[in-house]
């Protein structure tokens, strides 16, 4: 079991061992693995087996609260034969799932310095009653699975920190550059266009020379946070550098592209920035757009046109959008 935990450094390939151990040692009809979501501080269903797994997806549990609450709050194992006469039972989980809990098993998976996650069992049925020796092979579980996990998310967030910006969380030019090798290798595949946008926020330096840089870092931070609430689940957002961004539509021809550009202008020019420091900006920004095949060939070229386009509407009309090749929108 150790060895089958420790031996891959991908959260997935952890998560599906710790899946297939439970399943070999314990045969439970209904668990769980929550994992602890350090933004928020909730615990959310990562896995879920039985019958109202699908329903777990977007359930999330406050620290405390519940059983798997107590014992992430805790760090404390906890078995549970009847769940009504205990007061730490949380009947939510049960209205949103329709199903009907009886009792409880549950253990913390905790690394050295925190609770990463708790492994919970619901009605388990087997030939006898869970006892001490079957918490004991489920903590063990758990305290292995607590080592892959904690080094696997190390690993990930290493790689996060290499692929995204520090001040926008937005991925970086690096990551960019890898995306466009990606969508240039599936678009000759598969015969699709793919749209780049380019955005330059118009007269941004006079935000930093007003109101100083840290305002300036977070108002980049916001129109990021816009910018991700603006695409689709398969669009991406970069920062390109300083006050310039790209977005990245794949499978998205030219008129499509001149639709979102529209639409990120529209709301980037509604947008009031920086209220809760009572600053209240509103920007406009300068926007390019191409498309390859039609434009351009290569990354290099694409980027390059997208960048020009952009730079046509900074030049002369600001607050508009160019299309390579094309020219400014009417």
């Amino acid at each position: 079991m150790a060895k089958a935990l420790t031996s891959t450094l991908q959260v997935d390939q952890v998560l599906k061992t710790i899946m297939d151990k439970i399943q070999d040692f314990l045969r439970p009809d209904t668990w769980s693995l929550l994992l602890v979501d350090e933004k928020t501080n909730e615990l959310y269903f990562q896995i879920a087996t039985g019958e109202s797994a699908s329903k777990l997806k977007d359930v999330r549990l406050k620290m405390g609260e519940g059983i798997a609450g107590w014992v992430a709050q805790t760090a404390q194992a906890a078995i549970v034969p009847d769940v009504s006469k205990d007061r730490r039972f949380f009947a939510g989980v049960d209205a949103k799932t329709e199903m009907r809990t009886h009792s409880v098993v549950c253990v913390p998976i905790r690394s050295k310095e925190r609770v990463l996650g708790v492994i919970e069992l619901i009605n388990y049925v087997g030939q006898r009653d869970f006892n001490d020796a079957d918490l004991a092979l489920l903590q063990a579980l758990a305290d292995y699975a607590a080592i892959a996990l904690e080094n696997a998310l190390h690993v990930a967030r290493i790689h996060e920190l290499t692929i995204t910006d520090d001040v926008t969380a937005l991925y970086n030019v690096r990551h960019l550059n890898f995306v466009l090798d990606t969508e240039i290798y599936r678009s000759n595949r598969y015969s699709y266009q793919f749209s780049v946008i380019f955005i330059d926020l118009d007269h941004f330096k006079h935000v930093n020379d007003n109101h100083g840089h840290l305002a300036g870092s977070k108002l980049l931070k916001e129109l990021a946070e816009l910018l991700r609430g603006s695409l689709r689940m398969i669009d991406y957002a970069f920062r390109y550098g300083g006050d310039e961004f790209v977005v990245l539509l794949p499978q998205t021809d030219k008129d499509n592209a001149t639709i979102v550009a529209r639409r990120l202008r529209d709301r980037l020019n509604e947008h009031v920035f920086l209220k809760e420091e009572n600053l209240n900006l509103q920007l406009t920004s300068s926007i390019g757009i191409a498309t390859y095949p039609v434009d351009a060939r290569s990354k290099a070229d694409l980027i390059r046109l997208a960048d020009e386009a952009m730079y046509l509407v900074k030049n002369t009309t600001r607050n508009n959008i160019a299309l390579a090749n094309i020219g400014l929108l009417q």
